[in-house]
């Protein structure tokens, strides 16, 4: 989820068409700072801990509305859309049959915490069906935890655009410069995810698909935030630049992300 973390602080001070369209930028500015990307992550790593590795889903949902709502409220400004905000402070919070890319900025712990691609995909789903229940918002999802845990697992990136091509039939026959050209802004997971897959599949190393996602304009944290979680499961994380991304963070994210990396022994902030 680091990754994730990382591609939503450089990407945050360029959303809303904000930025240069170019790959030549600063990582981080004082510009820069997290957003709802980073909160929710850190939502789902909290939940997917208490739930458990062999927790049943329903668990893992009934955790990951505990979690999201908590983290919601403390971080009330940090970006969310108008339907997820009245999700948060709902009663009764319901699934609202979204295609957002919500539902992927936030899966990245997903892909590192389980022991199997199944087990992945379908505690994924979970965390994507308490808001996010519309059929594009899971497999958005389920696409890149399921990519993630390839990356970790040793897999090419032939073998990963392959099994994503089948799996999950999006089209991933343009290249970065071709979606340049005609980028706009897009908080679709239809939109998303083909983007956030090519600036993956074209990076050299994790920093390089950071830039690629951040260079289509548009939804500029999400992108990088989804992108630089695939890039974490392939490449690991850099660790300069996670040294820099640290210094964004507040005490009690930094601590929620230290637990989760100490579990499934990665002891990186």
């Amino acid at each position: 989820m680091l990754g994730s973390i990382i591609g939503d602080i450089a990407g945050s001070r360029f959303e809303f068409d904000r930025g240069g369209w170019s790959k030549d930028f600063e990582l981080f500015t004082g510009e820069s700072e997290f957003t709802d990307d980073t909160v929710m992550t850190v939502a789902v790593a909290e939940a997917l801990m208490n739930a458990g590795k062999d927790g049943s889903l329903e668990d893992i949902r009934r955790e990951c509305i505990k979690s999201m709502r908590k983290w919601g409220h403390l971080y009330p400004d940090a970006g969310y859309g108008a339907r997820f905000i009245y999700w948060l402070y709902d009663i009764n919070p319901k699934p609202y049959g979204s295609f957002g890319n919500g539902s992927a900025m936030r899966v990245s712990p997903a892909g590192l915490f389980y022991d199997s691609l199944e087990r992945t995909r379908e505690a994924a789903r979970a965390t994507a069906e308490v808001s996010h229940n519309h059929p594009e918002g899971i497999k958005g999802a389920e696409c890149t935890a399921s990519v993630m845990y390839m990356g970790r697992k040793g897999y090419s990136k032939e073998e990963i655009k392959e099994y994503v091509v089948n799996e999950f039939g999006y089209d991933l026959n343009s290249t970065v410069d071709e979606l340049r050209k005609h980028h706009h802004h897009d908080e679709t997971c239809m939109d998303s995810l083909p983007k956030a897959l090519i600036s993956f599949f074209e990076g050299e190393n994790f920093e390089d698909v950071i830039r690629n996602a951040v260079s289509l304009g548009g939804d500029t944290d999400t992108l990088a935030a989804i992108a630089g979680a695939m890039a974490e499961g392939y490449y690991g994380v850099d660790k300069n630049i996670l040294s820099e991304a640290e210094s964004y963070l507040t005490k009690e994210i930094s601590e929620t992300i230290t637990k989760f990396e100490n579990l499934i022994g990665r002891k990186q902030l």
